[in-house]
């Protein structure tokens, strides 16, 4: 579901206020043992959001954080069921593609990929603890955020009450300067130069109106913006029939975390929720409106047929299973363990099968929670802190100390965010 540069970012992003980053390491202290946990249980009354995430890290990758051996691995077949599920799911991508964390190489996954489909819980769990070795990147702080399949009430065509466009991707957005090459996402102008393409608020005053990029309608503004924030969801329309539309690319200006504004600017108490955002909204809609286009970002959809929502990977991701996360530091596929959360909800063993444009940095991730007011709930109270270990295929940690890329050696000039 951000699969995207922004899609997919998790309500609390925007409830919590604030750019969804942690810090870079100072010393690397010992990891604890991970306790064994229980599955996540769902419950309706979210958890409030214990505050801001750190400030970015600079580091450029995983190996430059550096890394260490972790604790040994012991879980419970509830906690292998949801990753396990998500993990196979994962295979036939990860054995393909490049790993950018430095951590691992595509035969690393083939050869654990190579087995036979499991369907005992207790087995799944033993596959973990055989097949991979665990490892802390950085410090080993974690801090844990949620997202989910939002649905909205919406229109195949404009009509009274449901006139808000839900766009495609516009032709003339581009990935990189036609001129130089440079990366970074544009447009050319009437004069040949290369600029910013259009923000939320040009967007949504009609820059893009009349070009046929109407993929449906929304009914609801604040609906649209927060599935924005999501990166994908789901459309109904007054017939019953649904549509899933999932993140097409994003207009490449920076996410502003809306709640950060009304919490700075003493417009709502802490803790920040979705909840709470909504209802400033509701209450004044014309100074909910521009506070909504002082986020900048903007996401383009597409229609998604078949099973979904889909991931960065492009399989669809699994509730209770699914993390996104920074592949800079977390290898798409490769589970990650939470432990000691201070929302105990976060902790377990999940699959990296997505990313965010606000997830970034080591031991940052996004939990998916699936779709529903159930689902809304806990994602939009989540910002957890705790311990996390990556579990890599065994052998992968042996190879990066016998490169002397363990403890950050291998870092080169840090990455400026």
């Amino acid at each position: 579901m951000r699969r995207r540069a922004l899609l997919l970012i998790g309500v609390i992003l925007a409830a919590s206020g604030c750019a969804r980053v942690v810090p870079p390491p100072a010393t690397t202290p010992p990891a604890p043992h991970p306790t064994p946990a229980p599955a996540p249980t769902p419950t309706p009354q979210p958890t409030p959001a214990p505050g801001l995430p750190p400030p970015p890290t600079t580091f450029a990758n995983a190996l430059a954080a550096g890394v260490q051996a972790g604790p040994p691995l012991r879980l419970t077949p509830e906690q292998a069921t949801h990753a396990y599920t998500a993990f196979r799911l994962s295979c036939p991508s990860v054995t393909m593609r490049p790993d950018v964390s430095g951590l691992t190489q595509a035969a690393d996954w083939r050869e654990v990929c190579a087995g036979p489909a499991l369907t005992d819980p207790a087995a799944m769990a033993r596959f973990f603890e055989r097949n991979f070795e665990t490892v802390v990147v950085g410090d080993g702080a974690a801090f844990a955020t949620g997202y989910y399949e939002p649905e909205i009430r919406g229109c195949r065509t404009p009509q009274p009450g449901c006139t808000v466009p839900i766009y495609r991707r516009p032709p003339d957005l581009r990935e990189s300067n036609p001129q130089t090459g440079a990366r970074g996402r544009g447009r050319v102008d009437q004069s040949g130069n290369f600029v910013p393409y259009y923000d939320r608020a040009a967007i949504e005053n009609g820059a893009l109106a009349g070009r046929g990029l109407e993929l449906a309608y929304a009914a609801d503004a604040t609906d649209l913006f927060f599935l924005h924030v999501q990166g994908s969801g789901r459309v109904r329309f007054s017939d019953g029939s649904v549509m899933r539309i999932g993140y097409a690319s994003q207009n490449g200006r920076q996410y502003v975390a809306i709640g950060r504004l009304l919490r700075t600017r003493g417009l709502v108490p802490p803790p920040v929720t979705m909840q709470k955002i909504r209802e400033w909204i509701a209450a004044d809609p014309a100074r909910g409106a521009l506070l909504m286009q002082e986020n900048p970002s903007y996401i383009f959809f597409r229609e998604i047929t078949g099973p979904g929502p889909l991931g960065a990977l492009n399989v669809p991701v699994t509730p209770f299973g699914t993390v996104a996360a920074d592949p800079k530091f977390i290898p798409l596929g490769a589970p990650v363990m939470l432990f000691g959360m201070d929302n105990p909800r976060a902790d377990g063993l999940w699959i990296a099968q997505d990313i965010g444009g606000a997830i970034t940095g080591p031991n940052r991730v996004d939990t998916f929670w699936g779709g529903g007011e159930e689902a809304a709930m806990i994602a939009g109270a989540m910002a957890s802190r705790g311990r996390a270990v990556l579990l890599l295929p065994r052998g992968a940690l042996a190879r990066i100390r016998s490169r002397g890329q363990s403890n950050g050696q291998n870092n080169g000039t840090p990455a400026q965010r």
